[in-house]
């Protein structure tokens, strides 16, 4: 079992969260070209080590989110906790 610590609703089970992938900038939808929104869309690294990847929330807040996750070990770094804002005011 993999607990998934969701900014909102605390830690949780991976099965209550859909794994969305990793986390990547979009391409600008005016100037991208098809091969690059294919490689957007289709292509990941998955590499061995730190990765941030997106989740979403769909047993609990309904939230998409941003963690980094080491993904030999399924460790993750500075989880979010819930009631911790941006620049640690809650």
């Amino acid at each position: 079992m993999l607990l998934v610590p969701c900014p909102n609703c605390g830690p949780r089970n991976s099965s209550d969260l859909h794994y969305v992938g990793e986390a990547q900038a979009r391409p600008n939808p005016s100037e991208a070209t098809p091969t690059e929104w294919r490689e957007y869309l289709y292509m990941e690294d998955n590499p061995a080590g730190w990765l941030r990847e997106n989740w979403y929330c769909r047993s609990g807040c309904r939230q998409f989110f941003t963690l980094e996750r080491h993904t030999g070990s399924n460790e993750f770094r500075n989880p979010p906790m819930p009631g911790n804002k941006v620049g640690g005011k809650a």
